[in-house]
């Protein structure tokens, strides 16, 4: 019985193929989940781009070495930041992406946004996000965002 947790190695070591079927259907999931994030933020849609967040208390959002908990606390964050008097929201591109499954419910991905603003200014940094697979689908549910200086 101790000794259960060698299953899923010898099956990944035994069946690549499958391994690798699986990893890429969740690599295809996750990337679909932020192409709809950067097309809802495009479209000035905040909502929209939230919808790629688990809603929930427990969400972590790590930016600017602030860190804000829970959705609706993001959410806020975000409308303050870039939907607030005198904000502007830009177009958002991500790049560099590197999607990892660590298992069939659970990835990360580490990459690059970049946001051009209408008035020339070009914010971009890093991200790492770990996202869980629930009945409704990817979710972000840990966000480390670090902005260039």
């Amino acid at each position: 019985m101790r000794y259960f947790w060698l299953i899923p190695l010898l099956l990944s070591c035994c069946f690549p193929a499958l391994t690798f079927a699986q990893n890429s259907s969740v690599n295809s999931a996750v990337n679909s989940v932020l192409q709809q994030q950067v097309d809802a933020w495009n479209r000035h849609d905040l909502e929209g781009f939230m919808s790629g967040y688990w809603n929930s208390p427990d969400l972590i959002f790590f930016s600017g070495a602030q860190e804000t908990s829970g959705w609706q606390a993001t959410l806020d964050r975000y409308r303050a930041r870039y939907q607030s008097q005198g904000q502007q929201m830009g177009k958002l591109e991500f790049s560099d992406l590197n999607i990892q499954a660590l298992s069939p419910d659970a990835a990360y991905v580490l990459g690059e946004f970049h946001l051009t603003m209408p008035d020339g200014a070009t914010p971009h940094g890093l991200f790492t996000l770990i996202f869980r697979k629930f009945p409704d689908g990817w979710k972000i549910v840990h966000d480390h965002t670090s902005a260039a200086k």
